[in-house]
C-alpha cells in the first residue's frame, strides 16, 4: 500500500508537487483525487484584508488551482496588525497586487486572476460565473449584501465570515444545495450607521486568522466533497471568553431572493449604495473630492460645511479646524439639521464611512455632500503633517 501511494504521488505533476502536497495527499479523504480537485477549482476570495489573508495564504498552500482576487483598496498602515498577506513595504499599493505577490511566491503553480475594481453592482454575476466557489472576506453591510444575492442568482455556493472585536462568524451560504442564504437571516442591509464596523469598534487581529482558517477549511471541504460543511449551521466564536456554539439555520420561504416567491430576482445598483461604487452623480458633483480639492474648497468664500463623522475617542486624536461633528452612528437622527442648500464635505479616517455617509445625505435630498477620499489620515499625509496619524 505504502509503495502504490508513493508511484501515486510521484506520478502527479512530478516530485516537486508530490513533496509540497504530501501531508494532505496522505489524508484518506484527499488522496491524488483530491489533490486534482483542488487543482481544477476556481476559487474567488472577495476582501483582501483580515479574513481574506489566511484564507489567500491557505487556499494557495493547499493547491487550488485557480484564486480571482477581488479587492478595490490600497495597503494600509492600519491594517497590518490583521492582514497578514500584506507588509510594510507594500502600503500605497493596490491589495491585489501586494496578494498576488505573497501568494505567487508561496506557490507558483497557483493561476491568481486579479479584479482590482473589486465586486460591484455591474460585475458581481459575470465575475462569480467564472468561479466554483465565493469566499466572502467583505468588511460592509452592502459587499456582503452583494455577493449574497449575486452568488445565489449566479448558483454559487458562498463560504462567509465576518468579525467583530472579539467574535467571530462562519457559515456556508448556498441555497441550489437545499440551505439559507444570508438574507434568510437578515432580508434586508442595515442603514448606514447604525451598526458598527471593525474601523469604529475594533477588531482584535488574531481572530481574523481563526475566522479566515475556518474560511478556508469550509471551502476545501466543498471542493474535495468531504466532511460536514457549515451548510445550514452558522460557528459563533467568542475569542475573549473561549465559548464556542453552533447554531441551526433555516431556509425562509419568505426570503426575498431565495424564497418561494423572490422578488430580487436581479441585481439593482441602487439597492447597494456605498457597495463599492463611487458613481452616485447628484448635482453635477461627484461623490468623492480629493484632499487638495477639498482644502481649496475650503479656504475659499464662501466655504462648504465641514461634517466629522467619526467616533469621539478619533476626535480625541486629531480634527479638522471648524468641522462640525456627528458621529455616523448618529446620522440618521441628526441629518435633518443639516443644510439642503449649501456644500458639505464629509471626513473620516479612511474614506469609507464617509461616502457611505455622504449616499445616505444625498438619498435624501442633501445633493452637495461629498466625502473627502483617504480621510483625516491622506489630509495628514498631503495637506497638514502635523496632524496625528492613528
Amino acid at each position: 500500500m505504502g509503495g502504490q501511494l508513493s508511484h501515486e504521488l510521484h506520478v502527479m505533476n512530478g516530485s516537486e508537487q508530490a513533496a509540497r502536497y504530501h501531508r494532505q495527499v496522505i489524508l484518506p479523504q484527499v488522496g491524488t483525487t483530491g489533490q486534482e480537485r483542488l487543482r481544477h477549482a476556481k476559487v474567488l476570495i472577495v476582501g483582501l484584508g483580515g479574513l481574506g489573508s489566511p484564507v489567500g495564504l491557505y487556499l494557495a498552500a493547499a493547491g487550488v488551482g485557480t484564486l480571482g482576487l477581488a479587492d478595490m483598496d490600497n495597503v494600509d498602515l492600519s491594517n497590518l496588525h490583521r492582514q497578514i498577506l500584506h507588509h510594510t513595504g507594500a502600503i500605497g499599493e493596490k491589495k491585489t497586487t501586494s496578494a498576488s505577490r505573497a501568494l505567487e511566491t508561496l506557490n507558483g503553480d497557483c493561476r491568481l486572476v486579479l479584479h482590482e475594481e473589486g465586486i460591484q453592482p455591474r460585475n458581481a454575476t459575470g465575475i462569480f460565473a467564472q468561479y466554483d466557489l465565493i469566499v466572502d472576506g467583505s468588511d460592509n453591510f452592502p459587499t456582503r449584501y452583494l455577493v449574497n444575492d449575486a452568488a445565489c442568482l449566479t448558483g454559487k455556493p458562498v463560504v462567509y465570515g465576518s468579525i467583530f472585536q472579539f467574535e467571530g462568524q462562519v457559515s456556508v451560504f448556498d441555497p441550489g444545495a437545499g440551505g439559507p442564504c444570508y438574507r434568510c437571516l437578515f432580508p434586508a442591509i442595515p442603514e448606514p450607521g447604525s451598526v458598527p464596523n471593525c474601523a469604529e469598534a475594533g477588531v482584535l487581529g488574531a481572530l481574523c486568522g481563526i475566522i479566515g482558517s475556518w474560511q478556508a477549511s469550509e471551502a476545501l471541504k466543498l471542493i474535495l466533497g468531504i466532511g460536514d460543511p457549515l451548510l445550514g449551521k452558522i460557528k459563533v466564536i467568542d475569542t475573549l471568553t473561549g465559548r464556542e456554539r453552533l447554531v441551526a439555520l433555516k431556509k425562509d420561504p419568505a426570503c426575498p431572493l431565495c424564497g418561494d416567491h423572490p422578488t430580487i430576482t436581479g441585481i439593482d445598483a441602487a439597492a447597494y449604495q456605498g457597495a463599492c461604487e463611487t458613481a452616485h452623480p447628484a448635482a453635477g458633483l461627484d461623490p468623492e473630492i480629493s484632499v487638495g480639492d477639498a482644502a481649496a474648497a475650503l479656504s475659499a468664500c464662501p466655504a462648504p460645511l465641514l461634517l466629522d463623522v467619526r467616533e469621539d475617542i478619533e476626535r480625541a486624536i486629531c480634527a479638522l479646524p471648524n468641522s462640525l461633528h456627528i458621529p455616523i452612528g448618529q446620522l440618521p437622527q441628526q441629518w435633518k439639521s443639516l443644510p439642503s442648500d449649501q456644500r458639505i464635505l464629509v471626513y473620516c479616517h479612511h474614506g469609507m464611512r464617509s461616502l457611505h455617509s455622504v449616499n445616505f445625505l444625498r438619498d435624501r435630498g442633501l445633493l452637495l455632500a461629498q466625502s473627502i477620499a483617504g480621510g483625516i489620515d491622506a489630509w495628514s499625509c498631503h495637506i497638514d503633517p502635523s496632524l496625528a496619524r492613528y
